[in-house]
């Protein structure tokens, strides 16, 4: 990389603590979590976000896109939502000089850089199955046609984890397109307490654009150039091959997964590690990067037996087991 590309890079490596200052004038505290959607940005992935209802979950996905220049659409997810209803459909146009009909494709509301999927497990498995493409081949197809999607393209899909009545759960094909299954908890008591007071009172936030569209196509550039030491890969490698019962050496794996992760699993935890260590400033990853993300990476790519719903056992539980095992270390 000659210099002055590298002193550009560099520019805009320098703007992603600025990023987070204009989100945070929105929403308080949750730093990790906010940390974890940047870093599905500059990975070119899609990120699942988990949280009970009133944790402001809408208004951080649009303030993200506020701080960026990004075309943001929101779908609500209903059980009777239609694939057309996010992918479009075709209307019966007239050509007033011709008076020819023709068929002309309605863009649906997929077509936006970031689309935020509100309740994605209220809608049934036909409507979720119509993301399916639109989220690895970045492109819908209608009537034979391919139509690219906006770049770059993020959806952040929202569920809830306490209401399970009238919902269709994610299948495992789909759940392993996210990059990211993030958690959000509650807020600490301070953080809480700044809430009420500013959205109580006369506080309104003014957030400015400090990322273009070009600029964060940069930067997923750029995240796929940072350099991981190939001790790490093979850390990693051995990482998700510890995940599936045949081959480990873990108890907790063999007692309680079914299914482990598969490859695709360690090119997530690759990517984002990558991601992580741009967002912290750094041109390398660090064994840091793959512990912290080993979780939100792997917790939905972990099929667990019955047993281990019987004895509360949770996918965060049997991954730390691993890394334990593991002991990711940094090559001498």
């Amino acid at each position: 990389m000659q210099t002055k590309e590298l002193e550009s890079y560099q520019v805009l490596v320098d703007k992603i603590p600025n990023l987070k200052r204009e989100i945070a004038k929105t929403i308080v505290g949750q730093e990790e979590v906010i940390e974890e959607i940047i870093i599905t940005l500059l990975a070119a992935g899609h990120c699942l976000l988990e949280g009970v209802p009133g944790l402001a979950k809408t208004l951080m996905v649009k303030s993200i896109s506020d701080a960026m220049e990004l075309n943001f659409k929101r779908i609500q997810f209903t059980p009777d939502l239609m694939p057309g209803d996010i992918l479009g459909t075709e209307i019966l146009e007239e050509d007033h000089e011709t008076g020819k009909k023709f068929f002309q494709f309605n863009r649906g509301p997929i077509f936006a850089n970031l689309v935020l999927a509100d309740e994605i497990n209220r809608t049934p498995p036909k409507t979720q199955a119509a993301l399916l493409e639109a989220m690895q081949e970045k492109v819908v197809t209608y009537g034979g046609q391919l139509h690219p999607l906006p770049d770059p393209f993020l959806i952040i899909a929202t569920q809830n984890p306490i209401e399970q009545a009238g919902t269709y759960p994610l299948p495992e094909a789909q759940l392993d397109r996210f990059l990211l299954y993030i958690k959000l908890g509650y807020p600490s008591a301070k953080e809480e307490l700044e809430v009420l007071e500013r959205t109580t009172g006369t506080y309104k936030a003014e957030t400015h654009q400090i990322f273009s569209g070009l600029e964060i196509k940069k930067l997923q550039q750029l995240t796929r150039e940072v350099h991981i030491d190939s001790s790490l890969l093979s850390q990693i490698n051995a990482l998700i091959r510890s995940t599936r019962p045949a081959e480990t050496k873990v108890e907790a794996v063999k007692n309680y997964v079914e299914w482990g992760a598969g490859t695709r699993a360690g090119q997530a935890l690759i990517l984002c590690a990558k991601a992580r260590a741009l967002v912290k400033g750094r041109f390398a990853v660090i064994p840091e990067d793959i512990m912290l993300l080993a979780c939100p990476v792997l917790r939905h790519r972990l099929s667990l037996h019955f047993r281990a719903e019987a004895e509360n056992i949770h996918p965060d539980l049997i991954i730390s087991k691993i890394l334990e095992a593991q002991e990711i270390h940094a090559s001498k």
